[in-house]
């Protein structure tokens, strides 16, 4: 009996649930013990609803194939998936950390250098994605573990792909995505391209540097609207301190055609990375011309350096010898004229005494 209740609490008889991490809309996320491997998992189960479609596990196995071959430092590994127990679920390496949602409620808003290093890295997950045929469809905050050393992990790839498998004969009306992140053509209900994650990544980046949404909306469909229709603000009008070449990037990927934004996450991130490389020139410039002239004041003004009281005695011993030797010279010089001076005195008297006479 104990050895059945124990089987009971096992997902493929491998993996204990252990304790709930969160929970989403389609499914919950656990810490778990895989008991084959002893090591500790994120397991995430899917609604047991899902279970019951035959065609929605089809693609979910073939989704969750094709990520689980994604071996990249900005994505979450896929260790295993499976059903059992009416349960679809998917294990993953478990991340220490929390998700960029969470880091964003608690922040606020990221300064631009912290933004560009933590949306380089969910770009260099995605764009390798890409460069494998895959495309993520679900890019937000929360699919983005982030660890305590400021480590990125993109997660939940494929899953959102699975889902639309769902009632494919209803495209037109699908929503692909969560709608405070989905691009215009997902919100239009059109297939996903690589340029739709660069938008959701777009997005995610407008908010990490103004601490708001570029759009806000009570419900999905006027999410939808808005980012079919509607301008984003600026975002430097929400945050001064966004650097004018910065907003134009952001901008460009905010466009509502695909082919007006950057092809892919890869050129996404080249972009961002040069821009960071070219501001952070441009401070290296500007620290060094601040050494140089603070440097030419110094040599203006130069201050003499003691090094110790030796020093010290030995170079007022050398003042007073200067100064004895040149009173000296001049005592003597002085003495001199006064000397000639008085002698030619009485030669004169004579002379004159002498023109005197022989008048």
């Amino acid at each position: 009996m104990a050895d059945q209740q124990k089987q009971e609490t096992l997902l493929n008889n491998r993996y204990r649930l252990e304790h709930t991490l969160g929970r989403g809309g389609m499914a919950i996320v656990y810490k778990a013990y895989d008991v084959m491997l002893e090591r500790s998992v994120a397991i995430k189960v899917l609604r047991q609803n899902f279970f019951y479609d035959p065609e929605f596990q089809a693609r979910f196995r073939q989704e969750a194939k094709a990520a689980a071959n994604l071996a990249h430092p900005n994505i979450v590994t896929i260790h295993d998936f499976g059903y059992d127990q009416n349960k679809l679920f998917i294990v993953m390496e478990l991340v220490p950390g929390t998700d960029l949602k969470q880091l964003l409620r608690q922040k606020g808003y990221f300064e631009v250098d912290e933004a560009l290093h933590l949306i380089t890295q969910a770009c260099a997950g995605i764009g390798y994605a890409h460069r494998a045929g895959l495309i993520h469809c679900d890019v937000k905050p929360l699919n983005m573990l982030v660890t305590p050393d400021m480590r990125l992990k993109v997660t939940d790839f494929g899953i959102a792909r699975a889902l639309a498998s769902i009632h494919p004969e209803e495209q037109s009306d699908l929503v692909w995505g969560s709608p405070q992140y989905f691009s215009p053509e997902q919100a239009a209900g059109k297939a996903p391209l690589p340029a739709s994650d660069v938008y959701s990544l777009g997005v995610i980046l407008f908010e990490m540097l103004t601490g708001r949404l570029p759009f806000q909306a009570d419900d999905p469909k006027e999410y939808a609207r808005l980012h079919r229709e509607q301008l984003p603000p600026s975002p430097s009008q929400l945050n001064p301190l966004i650097p004018a070449e910065l907003e134009k990037i952001i901008l460009k990927v905010l466009s509502k055609e695909p082919s007006a934004r950057y092809r892919s996450a890869d050129q996404f991130e080249r972009i961002l990375v040069n821009f960071g490389q070219a501001t952070n020139s441009i401070r290296i410039d500007e620290t060094k011309d601040s050494i140089t002239s603070r440097s030419n004041m110094e040599q203006t003004y130069q201050v003499p350096v003691v090094t110790n009281l030796n020093d010290v005695q030995n170079n007022n011993a050398e003042s007073e010898k200067s100064s004895l030797s040149f009173d000296w010279l001049t005592w003597g010089i002085g003495l001199l004229a006064f000397l000639l001076t008085g002698g030619l005195i009485p030669f004169w008297m004579y002379v004159l005494l002498q023109l005197s006479s022989n008048r």
